[in-house]
């Protein structure tokens, strides 16, 4: 098992990559915190981790309330006694307005949950692992991370900005220990694109068929790139981006 006995929080992990992400650790051994806002899905997540012979526990958290996100580490660590994966999956879409139009609430929105939030667990769980002496870190970027036209303007300087904070913090701690890397998910089968996907005529679809996969991903699909880069397997890599998108970004 590539991640046997190992401690994992997962962020987001009640549905879509979050939840496919948990139930690929559990396949390979990893206890899971379960981290999402909504307690009924928290614990349906749960039970189907327990089903499978997993260990795990749902800790109910606002990823942007910093006070959440001391509740959340130290519950792991009442649970478990240490950390050895994060994977910062949480993320909204949030809105499409371009300058002219975005509100300065909407653009906080989108950055606490997809940029600040995964800073403020980072800056918690990194002193964790160096202690430890070991952990890997990985970000749940986006296609949107190294272009425009992927994502709102509040959304995609997020995700350039969560790609920039994986390389910096692999640069600053990974003589330490710890491995930073991301993953970049492209047109992913989730409730976030569910409605794009119902709709032909649509450029996102329209791209989706000439790209060389022809189809959208599966959650699955970017849970075993997050497995790999979270395991052993990845011992090398320090700050790297993988691409997950079906070829959808190389035109």
């Amino acid at each position: 098992m590539k991640l046997e006995n190992k401690v994992a929080i997962i962020t987001g992990s009640t549905k879509g990559i979050g939840k496919a992400s948990a139930m690929i650790f559990v396949a390979e051994g990893a206890k899971v915190v379960v981290v999402g806002t909504n307690k009924e899905r928290g614990d349906a997540t749960v039970k189907e981790i327990l089903a499978a012979g997993g260990e795990g526990f749902f800790q109910q958290t606002d990823v942007t309330d910093e006070a959440s996100l001391d509740a959340l580490v130290n519950a792991t660590m009442e649970h478990y006694g240490r950390i050895d994966i994060l994977v910062n999956n949480a993320g909204v879409s949030g809105t499409t307005a371009n300058m002219n139009d975005i509100s300065s609430d909407e653009w906080n929105t989108v950055l606490s949950t997809n940029l600040t939030a995964p800073f403020m667990l980072c800056k918690k769980i990194i002193p964790v692992m160096e202690k430890q002496g070991s952990g890997a870190i990985v970000n749940v970027a986006s296609m949107a991370s190294t272009g425009a036209g992927r994502g709102g303007l509040a959304y995609t300087s997020a995700k350039h900005g969560l790609l920039g904070l994986t390389r910096q913090m692999s640069m600053d701690h990974g003589r330490n220990g710890v491995r930073i890397n991301a993953v970049l998910p492209g047109p992913i089968d989730t409730e976030m694109i569910a409605r794009v996907l119902t709709i032909p005529q649509h450029p996102v679809c329209m791209k989706i068929k000439m790209s060389p996969a022809t189809r959208a991903g599966a959650p699955e699909e970017v849970g075993k790139a997050i497995l790999f880069l979270a395991s052993d397997d990845a011992s090398f890599i320090h700050g790297a981006s993988l691409a997950v998108d079906g070829g959808y970004t190389i035109f």
